[in-house]
């Protein structure tokens, strides 16, 4: 990475932590709470299990004892095979970034940072041992605020307002049904890091830059 990209990554976590952090845990305590309003469950009879990483043996143990047709991967870390190959249908990954073009953790970051407003969105993919190179079986987005909103927000609201449509393909293949792989042949693959506080300060910058001249051609159409 190099001394000044790494300087770069660690003044952006300094000022996360200290002018955005609130706000984003705000948000996300509101949005918890919808959620459970929107999918009301009792979890208390759900097997948990608590462990120093998803690879550790115990981990491994607990998932073979409950068979399960699918997992959810919501992990930063590369699962190996034993832990991959457990379900019966396989490793599901909600991956907040459109791949190939956007892969490992900050996806979304990297494309607004990039002005790829495109691909600022969401890949459902089955892992496999690579980084986000699985098979594909959804890419979405939503209507995002790319002034007042942080990127944590909004690379968690790609994954949750489309929870419906993840839903109904990840239960298709639980029945052995059949989901059309989108094809990725051709496309770009990157592998992104992690953000960088220039590069936020000139997303954030650009993108209001960019809505003051909405603002102002709107003004002038209606005129």
């Amino acid at each position: 990475m190099g001394l000044w990209r790494f300087a770069d990554v660690v003044a952006f976590r300094t000022y996360a932590r200290l002018c955005l952090a609130r706000k984003d845990a705000a948000w996300a305590d509101a949005t918890i709470e919808a959620m459970r309003s929107r999918y009301p469950a009792n979890l208390d009879g759900v097997p948990q299990i608590v462990v120093p990483s998803p690879n550790s043996e115990p981990a491994r143990d607990f998932l073979a004892g409950l068979r399960p047709d699918l997992v959810i991967a919501r992990c930063k870390m590369i699962l190996k095979p034993a832990i991959l190959e457990l379900p019966r249908v396989g490793t599901f990954v909600l991956h907040p970034g459109i791949c190939p073009e956007y892969r490992n953790a900050h996806g979304c970051f990297w494309a607004l940072a990039r002005r790829d407003h495109e691909r600022v969105g969401m890949t459902l993919l089955k892992a496999d041992a690579g980084v986000d190179t699985g098979p594909i079986y959804l890419q979405a987005g939503c209507d995002i605020d790319e002034v007042h909103e942080s990127h944590t927000v909004i690379q968690h609201r790609v994954v949750l307002e489309n929870l419906d449509a993840i839903g109904r393909i990840l239960v298709t293949l639980s029945r052995g049904e059949q989901v059309p792989v989108i094809p990725t042949g051709g496309r770009r693959s990157a592998d992104w890091g992690q953000p960088r506080l220039t590069d936020y300060l000139r997303w954030k910058r650009t993108a209001r830059r960019e809505a003051r001249s909405r603002d102002a051609r709107r003004i002038a159409a209606v005129s």
